[in-house]
Protein backbone atom coordinates (compact mmCIF):
# COMPACT_ATOMS: atom_id res chain seq x y z
CA UNK A 1 0.00 0.00 0.00
CA UNK A 2 1.46 3.09 -1.14
CA UNK A 3 1.24 6.66 0.79
CA UNK A 4 0.74 8.43 -2.14
CA UNK A 5 -2.38 6.57 -3.38
CA UNK A 6 -5.41 7.94 -4.15
CA UNK A 7 -3.29 11.39 -4.43
CA UNK A 8 -2.39 11.95 -0.42
CA UNK A 9 -0.23 13.97 0.91
CA UNK A 10 2.78 12.02 2.65
CA UNK A 11 3.52 13.67 6.16
CA UNK A 12 6.25 16.11 6.25
CA UNK A 13 9.69 14.75 6.84
CA UNK A 14 10.13 15.99 10.61
CA UNK A 15 6.90 13.98 11.56
CA UNK A 16 8.26 10.82 10.13
CA UNK A 17 11.03 11.40 12.72
CA UNK A 18 9.31 11.18 15.45
CA UNK A 19 8.90 8.24 17.39
CA UNK A 20 5.51 6.64 17.27
CA UNK A 21 4.18 7.39 20.78
CA UNK A 22 5.31 11.30 20.21
CA UNK A 23 3.55 11.62 16.75
CA UNK A 24 0.29 9.61 18.31
CA UNK A 25 0.11 12.35 20.76
CA UNK A 26 0.22 14.96 18.75
CA UNK A 27 -2.51 13.60 15.94
CA UNK A 28 -5.69 16.33 16.17
CA UNK A 29 -9.06 14.90 17.70
CA UNK A 30 -10.16 13.84 13.96
CA UNK A 31 -6.63 12.45 13.17
CA UNK A 32 -7.51 10.38 16.04
CA UNK A 33 -11.61 9.78 15.23
CA UNK A 34 -10.42 8.75 11.75
CA UNK A 35 -7.53 5.90 13.07
CA UNK A 36 -10.48 4.72 15.41
CA UNK A 37 -13.11 4.37 12.86
CA UNK A 38 -10.71 2.48 10.41
CA UNK A 39 -10.19 -0.54 13.32
CA UNK A 40 -13.98 -0.19 14.02
CA UNK A 41 -16.12 0.29 11.33
CA UNK A 42 -13.26 -0.72 8.10
CA UNK A 43 -11.27 -3.79 9.61
CA UNK A 44 -8.09 -1.80 9.63
CA UNK A 45 -8.03 -0.94 6.51
CA UNK A 46 -7.18 2.51 5.10
CA UNK A 47 -8.27 1.20 1.75
CA UNK A 48 -11.47 0.92 2.58
CA UNK A 49 -11.90 3.91 4.40
CA UNK A 50 -10.78 5.88 1.39
CA UNK A 51 -13.13 3.99 -0.56
CA UNK A 52 -15.74 5.38 1.46
CA UNK A 53 -14.87 9.24 1.42
CA UNK A 54 -14.31 9.31 -2.55
CA UNK A 55 -17.96 7.13 -3.08
CA UNK A 56 -18.98 10.25 -0.65
CA UNK A 57 -17.18 12.56 -2.68
CA UNK A 58 -18.95 11.08 -5.89
CA UNK A 59 -22.48 10.86 -4.53
CA UNK A 60 -22.17 7.38 -4.62
CA UNK A 61 -23.48 5.35 -1.63
CA UNK A 62 -20.91 4.88 1.47
CA UNK A 63 -21.05 3.38 4.77
CA UNK A 64 -20.54 5.76 7.45
CA UNK A 65 -21.16 9.78 7.64
CA UNK A 66 -17.63 10.45 8.11
CA UNK A 67 -17.14 14.31 8.25
CA UNK A 68 -18.08 17.73 6.24
CA UNK A 69 -14.82 17.93 5.44
CA UNK A 70 -13.58 15.03 3.32
CA UNK A 71 -11.17 16.36 1.39
CA UNK A 72 -9.19 16.95 5.25
CA UNK A 73 -9.77 13.64 5.78
CA UNK A 74 -8.47 11.93 3.07
CA UNK A 75 -5.10 14.25 2.98
CA UNK A 76 -5.37 12.96 7.08
CA UNK A 77 -5.49 9.60 6.05
CA UNK A 78 -2.50 9.95 3.70
CA UNK A 79 -0.59 11.56 6.36
CA UNK A 80 -1.53 8.32 9.19
CA UNK A 81 -0.94 5.42 6.25
CA UNK A 82 2.54 6.74 5.27
CA UNK A 83 3.73 6.94 9.25
CA UNK A 84 2.27 3.78 9.60
CA UNK A 85 4.28 2.29 6.53
CA UNK A 86 7.30 4.19 7.31
CA UNK A 87 7.69 3.21 11.44
CA UNK A 88 5.93 -0.55 10.68
CA UNK A 89 3.15 0.36 13.59
CA UNK A 90 -0.48 0.16 14.00
CA UNK A 91 -1.28 4.03 15.37
CA UNK A 92 -4.63 2.56 16.87
CA UNK A 93 -2.15 0.12 19.35
CA UNK A 94 -0.04 3.29 19.35
CA UNK A 95 -2.99 4.98 20.67
CA UNK A 96 -4.13 2.33 22.81
CA UNK A 97 -0.65 2.43 25.07
CA UNK A 98 -0.79 6.00 25.55
CA UNK A 99 -4.27 6.40 26.39
CA UNK A 100 -5.10 8.17 23.64
CA UNK A 101 -8.27 5.92 22.43
CA UNK A 102 -10.53 3.52 23.44
CA UNK A 103 -9.51 -0.31 23.33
Amino acid sequence: MSSQEGGQSAPQDADLALPPEEFAGRLEHYERILVELRDKLYEGSWDRILGDLKARLDGKPYVYKLSQTITRDIAAIGKLQAYEAHHGVNLAEVLRQIGGAKP
